[in-house]
């Protein structure tokens, strides 16, 4: 699939076997990789069905690195596109045909664990997985767990502000992300935050997480582990219809009771996920919840009861809990699973992921499935259904003319439902290229303007992952001054997409 992206500098393509040779003069040995079937591995994350091949890849693996490859690209100015493990699903990490593509794979150390603090100093390329095992056998843990917790790393959560389904409880990545160290696009090295709880001045760190690569580019971050809970138990419930497991939910929150995490998927997930790991599910039910409730094992044991009252007075026709550690692992297992599961049932699937107001879920899942209808596709739901955030897994079939197409769209208006239903256009993926276009559904050109300011004041010539999140291309000198008179816009020669 071909999608929009700034056009390609050809000054910078001609001088390409000079940039090389500077890259590898900063990084020397195997840090520079410049053969096209070298490079093919880095032409796409995870969202495959856009690809373009880098002009050349560099691994750096020092602070002292990066900052002298984003000084020379300022000064030469080249594009410069960062990448953690590229498991991002929203085309974040696609690579430029005139850009060099920063991979940070080799930043994989952890250097620092401060139990004291509770706190662990990591490199941006350490896993979301790797955090917490290398804390586990003090009795911690890190909250925030994307069902890609085993590959993702812990840059690109920072960059996507990732979530999980631990993050209804235990919040996103921005709630346990205390300090970072960012190298700018002039080279510059800054340090916010740190192990401290509290920090004076601006909430740059919030600015930091969720920036999908655009500010900088970070080389450590501090994130904040947890004590395990005492006792943590697994409710899995069964519903007859879809709009009852929402009502449940939303009776659960409205009760007061906050769960570990709430995750719902239907009948498509359910089935693919169960095939896939056995995990026990009922396979005659719509839609399937799985409860998770942690904390001292009173409190846990009082907890149960009461979502167990309301799963019945909602109709639940299941309901089982975990009787040991093993079982809800197990029960979790199947949901973890579900995205490379759902592989099993289409060719190919496009993952979405947008938020809706918790209310809004009977709503939205009658849309998705009117929209399925039109648009002739299958698709199968999987929600992070305590903070309403969605995942339709659209199906289809890249080798069948013109699914992609219609999946794409189906995908499209799904995202303007979430808005119109008073959500957002994502929850945890990020805006990448995939909802680059639909950032004027949400957004005004006011609003996009100062976002776009924001960006000018770390990256003024817009050379760090162009072509992301923002629909219209701006250049910072001209931004917000562009009008049409006499039906001719102003400065022509702009690239503009």
């Amino acid at each position: 699939m071909a999608i929009m992206m700034p056009a390609s500098d050809q000054a910078v393509l001609a001088r390409r076997s000079e940039i090389v040779a500077a890259l590898r003069a900063i990084v020397p040995g195997e840090g520079v990789i410049d053969t096209p079937a070298e490079m093919r591995a880095y032409e796409s994350d995870g969202l495959t069905a856009y690809r373009q091949p880098p002009m050349v890849v560099v691994l750096p693996d020092t602070t002292e690195q990066v900052s002298l490859i984003l000084k020379y690209c300022a000064a030469h100015g080249i594009k410069v596109v960062p990448r953690g493990s590229g498991t991002s699903l929203s085309g974040g990490a696609l690579p430029l045909e005139d850009g060099v593509l920063l991979g940070l794979g080799k930043f994989k150390r952890i250097r620092e664990i401060d139990f004291d603090n509770r706190v662990v100093v990591t490199e941006p390329g350490v896993t979301n997985l790797a955090i917490s095992q290398a804390v586990a056998h003090a009795g911690f843990y890190y909250a925030p767990d994307p069902s890609s917790q085993i590959a993702c790393s812990i840059g690109g959560n920072v960059a996507e502000n990732s979530g999980g389904v631990h993050c209804l409880k235990y919040g996103m990545t921005t709630n346990n992300v205390l300090g970072c160290e960012i190298v700018l696009m002039s080279g510059e090295i800054l340090r916010i935050g740190g192990k401290g709880c509290e920090n004076s001045g601006y909430d740059l760190m919030g600015v930091i997480t969720g920036s999908e690569g655009l500010l900088g580019v970070i080389t450590e971050i501090t994130v904040r582990i947890l004590q395990k809970p005492e006792t943590a138990r697994a409710l899995m419930v069964g519903f007859a219809e879809v709009e009852a497991a929402g009502e449940c939910v939303a009776r659960i929150i409205g009760a007061g009771i906050i769960p570990g995490g709430m995750e719902m998927m239907d009948k498509p997930a359910i089935h693919a996920a169960e095939a896939f790991v056995r995990a026990g599910y009922p396979l005659d039910v719509e839609a399937l919840l799985i409860i998770e409730l942690d904390g001292p094992k009173i409190e846990v044991d009082e907890l149960i009861t009461r979502v167990e009252t309301i799963a019945r007075g909602c109709g639940s026709v299941t309901l089982q809990i975990s009787s040991s550690e093993a079982e809800r692992n197990l029960f979790w297992a199947g949901r973890k699973a579900a995205f490379p599961a759902v592989g099993r049932i289409s060719p190919d699937y496009l993952c979405m992921d947008g938020t809706i107001p918790r209310g809004a879920l009977p709503k939205a899942l009658a849309r998705i499935r009117e929209l399925g209808e039109k648009y002739q596709l299958g698709c199968a739901n999987v929600f992070h259904a305590g903070d309403g955030n969605l995942h339709p897994l659209i199906l289809y079939d890249a080798n069948k003319p013109g699914e992609i197409e219609r999946a794409e769209a189906f995908g499209a208006d799904i995202l303007r439902a979430c808005v119109e239903f008073g959500g957002v256009l994502t929850g945890e993926h990020g805006v990448g290229i995939e909802k680059r276009d639909l950032m004027g559904d949400m957004f005004t050109e006011i609003d996009l303007n100062q976002q776009q300011r924001l960006k000018c004041a770390f990256d003024a010539q817009g050379l760090l992952n162009p072509g992301k999140v923002f629909p219209t291309l701006h250049r910072c000198a001209e931004l917000g001054r562009m009008h049409v008179h006499a039906g001719k816009l102003a400065f022509p020669d702009i690239p503009r997409f």
